[in-house]
């Protein structure tokens, strides 16, 4: 059986900006990839309002996720809304039950930005909670009992909200995808401005470059890079397994050093 892969994100474009090229990458080597951001994104204008930025920002995604062969589920929440509560869990728990996938990839635990956390931690619960019969989702979906192992990215700035450095414990060679990737980023077109001015990016096509380009010095093996973090197996597997390295043979790299690194 093919993997499933199911990336889980606050907003549109974060998955453009930090794993859109292992997505790509497991796509290519068989994987049935799907695309979630949490948010419809309705805040990120100054031209527009939240309805029609909201709009702009789904249709953007689309064609996205059109890309790169993904299905792409619907936004559930606006823009800082996206909290830990037991409504919102259940919601995502439903959606996790009814893909199923091998592999999770989400946001980073640590992160400039209160949304991308939330996810974070959402995504992780509901992950563990997919094989519990007694947790009712929203809509009710039957629990399955599978593997799964949740993979969390960098965050945006390659640093947390306090400016430390995050490092990766795994790295992901996208250099024969970047091209992809960035034409993926291209399709949110109404984010250049919103970044300019909100985050003095200049060019968001470049900034993704950039950090692109900044992991893979990170990896001291890959020219351009996405780095990522391997939650704990423990509730995930009962082994402690790495399908994504599996999938990827020599485009992904494992410090050996991280562990040791971070006790």
């Amino acid at each position: 059986m093919p993997l499933t892969a199911f990336a889980i994100v606050a907003h549109p474009d974060d998955i453009e900006f930090m794993m859109a090229g292992t997505l790509l990458l497991l796509k290519d080597g068989g994987a049935d990839i799907h695309m979630w951001n949490l948010s419809a994104g309705g805040y990120g204008s100054v031209t527009h309002s939240a309805e029609e930025i909201a709009r702009i920002r789904w249709q953007e995604a689309q064609d996205s996720a059109r890309q790169a062969g993904a299905t792409l589920h619907p936004p559930i929440v606006d823009d800082l809304a996206i909290v830990y509560d037991l409504k919102l869990l259940a919601k995502i728990g439903a959606v996790i039950r009814e893909v199923k996938p091998d592999i999770v990839l989400t946001q980073s635990p640590q992160d400039y930005m209160e949304d991308h956390m939330n996810t974070s931690r959402l995504v992780v619960t509901a992950a563990f909670a997919r094989g519990m019969p007694n947790y009712v989702t929203d809509p009710p979906v039957e629990a399955y009992s599978s593997d799964t192992t949740v993979y969390h990215a960098l965050p945006h700035g390659l640093r947390d909200g306090l400016r430390r450095r995050i490092r990766a414990g795994q790295y992901v060679d996208i250099t024969s995808v970047l091209a992809r990737k960035r034409a993926m980023l291209a399709q949110h077109r109404s984010q250049k401005e919103w970044l300019d001015v909100s985050q003095g990016m200049d060019s968001y096509l470049l900034e993704m470059e950039k950090m692109s380009r900044e992991v893979g010095r990170m990896s001291g093996r890959f020219e351009v890079a996405e780095g990522w973090r391997r939650h704990l197996h423990l509730g995930f597997s009962a082994r402690d397994i790495d399908p994504l390295h599996a999938a990827l043979g020599d485009k992904s790299w494992i410090d050996p050093t991280y562990e040791e690194q971070t006790l």
